[in-house]
């Protein structure tokens, strides 16, 4: 039991780390949560402060949940244990104890997560987001389109009920940490425009 417990405080105390908050006071000695969107991470640090300071932070969040479940496996925990040091560690980053609470969606994190188990799912899934993004440069709606996905690859690659579960749950994390941003994506018609961008594209 000691190791399990031991794996979730690892876990949150990783996911705390606020990476886009360091880097925003190191180069510009700003917030990153009071500029831009106002979320704490990778996105939000490429827009506001640059392409490598994003992309760096981007990276150190995906680090922090792969080395987390990583530590967990490590520790020969049972599965739901796992599971939940990823849950952590994604709490950790969203509701960070070194930033007064105020942290980040999460979604880097996710991917570093599933990266352990679930390799080839999530691999697919940032696929899915890449189309969308690249071709229209919406961000949040590609993020909530290739999440949308992840359970489906995650059955089709993994076959695993368990892990397939798991992947709904953190999807409906993820669902409620972004209803503000969901709120804008159907409002602004998002999708519509992303659907319509792609065809106009393929089109010419």
């Amino acid at each position: 039991m000691l190791p399990s417990i031991l794996s979730i405080i690892i876990g949150y105390l990783l996911g705390s780390i606020p990476t886009a908050y360091i880097v925003s006071r190191v180069r510009k000695g700003i917030d990153i949560r009071n500029i831009g969107s106002g979320n704490m991470g990778g996105a939000n640090v490429m827009r506001e402060i640059g392409t490598h300071e994003g992309v760096f932070v981007g990276l150190i969040d995906v680090a922090k949940g792969s080395g987390a479940i990583l530590i967990a496996q490590a520790l020969d925990i049972p599965e739901l244990w796992v599971f939940g040091t990823g849950f952590s560690v994604l709490v950790g980053h969203n509701f960070p104890v070194f930033a007064g609470f105020r942290g980040g969606r999460g979604s880097a994190t996710v991917i570093g997560i599933f990266l352990v188990l679930a390799p080839e799912a999530i691999l697919v899934t940032l696929a899915i987001i890449a189309i969308p993004f690249f071709t229209t440069r919406k961000f949040t709606a590609a993020i909530l389109i290739g999440f949308a996905l992840l359970p489906l690859f995650v059955w089709l690659f993994e076959a695993s009920l368990p892990l397939v579960r798991y992947a709904l749950a953190i999807d409906l994390f993820m669902l409620v940490r972004n209803l503000s941003g969901l709120k804008q994506v159907l409002a602004k018609g998002v999708i519509k425009d992303m659907l319509y961008d792609s065809h106009q594209k393929k089109v010419k």
